[in-house]
């Protein structure tokens, strides 16, 4: 068998992000296709999750609760969170500050990217909170971003949670967005 160097392999970057098509996500300049689509499921509860968001943050006009949005977070590197509370990010076309809040919807074709290489990645971003949602097992795991690193501070099966330490403090109640799956 032939080993294949790193420094053999394509590396992409923005602009070649740009011109794909079908949904995608680059990390490190290895692309990452998101296919299959998200279940219902998977939609419904992202939905959920970010419309509780927004009712709440309604009254913080420096936040904005985004959907599905790509995070431009260096030149090769390019995520879509499923849902971010994103703070004076003035850009209309994608997300370029660091968001206070990751929530990522995991399923058994991202959990391992969910959560080993996201995780890596929001915490060298400095993402305050990092929520891990797994629909199927109706429970969250969440992080909190705390000297140099993401650590897990609570599995929540749903209950309210209130995020704190950020520009605005919110409660999500867990319980009321996974009654919304069936």
């Amino acid at each position: 068998m032939t080993t294949v160097r790193r420094e053999e392999l394509p590396h992409y970057g923005w602009e070649d992000y740009r011109r794909w098509q079908g949904d995608w996500e680059l990390i490190g300049g290895i692309p990452y296709a998101m296919t299959p689509s998200p279940a219902k499921r998977h939609q419904v509860l992202a939905l959920a999750i970010g419309s509780q968001l927004l009712d709440r943050l309604e009254d913080c006009p420096d936040c904005e609760v985004l959907l599905d949005t790509d995070w431009k977070v260096a030149s090769d590197t390019v995520v879509r969170p499923d849902v971010a509370v994103v703070c004076d990010d003035d850009n209309p076309a994608h997300i370029t500050r660091t968001p206070e809040i990751v929530f990522e919807i995991v399923s058994p074709a991202t959990a391992v990217r969910d959560e080993h290489l996201k995780l890596r990645l929001y915490e060298a971003e400095g993402v305050s909170w990092y929520v891990l949602v797994y629909p199927d097992d109706r429970r969250a795991r969440i992080f909190r971003w705390s000297e140099g690193r993401l650590r897990k501070v609570a599995d929540n099966a749903g209950e309210p949670f209130t995020f704190g330490g950020v520009r605005c403090p919110v409660t999500l109640d867990f319980g009321a967005a996974f009654r919304r799956l069936r």
